[in-house]
């Protein structure tokens, strides 16, 4: 998985350690209303698109550019869905981050979905029925919801163990 220059350089520092990182999240959607997710390859397991924000990238330019990058979609933000805080990650190589997490909820522009870079083991459209019956993680799950939710107002925290905002 392609870690970018300013976060090795920054784990040459601090080894494993926690970090505190800006990620962007998008709920894209396409014209029959289904959502792309990808199974990512560091956990195997599905999840919202999205990643790590440069330094000084703008949030929806970096969530266009992470989408384009690991599927071969284009997606256009439509609107902020929520600003959360991510569960301590802990990756296989022992890294530790948590994320002040931007979710998005897209339209798909153009693009065919598909695998296009190491971080994604698969990528696909699911229904909103197929959703319903995907195992997905607790924080993915809750960040989906808020997004299809389509309320104009992003939600502004997540307590783990509940599905609810604090």
């Amino acid at each position: 998985m392609a870690i970018p220059s300013f976060l090795a350089e920054l784990r040459s520092l601090v080894g494993t350690r926690p970090l505190w990182l800006t990620g962007v999240g998008a709920v894209v959607r396409d014209e029959e209303g289904r959502v792309l997710l990808n199974r990512r390859s560091d956990s195997g397991r599905w999840g919202i698109v999205g990643g790590i924000l440069d330094p000084g990238e703008q949030p929806a330019e970096g969530l266009v550019r992470e989408v384009f990058e690991e599927t071969g979609v284009v997606a256009e933000p439509e609107t902020l869905s929520a600003v959360t805080v991510s569960p301590m990650m802990r990756y296989p190589n022992g890294d530790q981050a948590q994320y002040l997490d931007l979710t998005f909820r897209c339209r798909a522009v153009s693009g065919e979905a598909r695998v296009n870079d190491d971080e994604s083991l698969e990528v696909r459209w699911f229904t909103l029925a197929e959703l319903a019956e995907l195992e997905l993680d607790e924080y993915v799950r809750y960040r989906l919801e808020l997004a299809l939710a389509g309320k104009a107002e992003a939600a502004f925290s997540f307590t783990p163990g509940t599905g609810d905002p604090a």
